[in-house]
């Protein structure tokens, strides 16, 4: 018997969707608010600078304020139309992080949610790697 070619015909299954990258800082929508609502009070443009400086009474502490301009060695994020910036050397600190706004009867402020604090000072403004 006489065997013949068969020929068959492979469709692609369905593609896995892209892999997105998750962003090397979060900032909840309510921070994000708050945010926009200091700069409008402000009268201020630009981004919200985000960093860590030496010192602080666990170490490092917390950088947070307005910047007009990033650095050209900045990473820049943007979160519904507000921008962070933050410089390579935080960013090995903040690598993670989430930025949030808490209220409660006590007080209210942003909160640093940060993975990379091995210790946390009891007002939160300053922590350990």
């Amino acid at each position: 018997m006489p065997q013949t070619d068969q020929v068959v015909q492979l469709t692609p299954g369905p593609e896995a969707p892209p892999q997105q990258a998750e962003p090397v800082i979060q900032v909840t929508p309510k921070a994000v608010e708050k945010i926009r609502q200091a700069f409008a009070k402000q009268g201020v443009t630009g981004a919200l600078r985000l960093g860590v400086l030496g010192g602080g009474c666990s170490g490092l502490s917390y950088q947070f304020r307005y910047d007009t301009k990033e650095r050209a060695t900045d990473k820049v994020f943007e979160f519904d139309g507000v921008k962070i910036v933050v410089d390579p050397k935080s960013l090995l600190y903040l690598h993670g992080m989430t930025l949030d706004y808490k209220e409660s009867l006590m007080q209210s402020g942003f909160v640093f949610e940060n993975p990379n604090a091995q210790k946390n000072c009891g007002c939160g403004t300053s922590f350990s790697a």
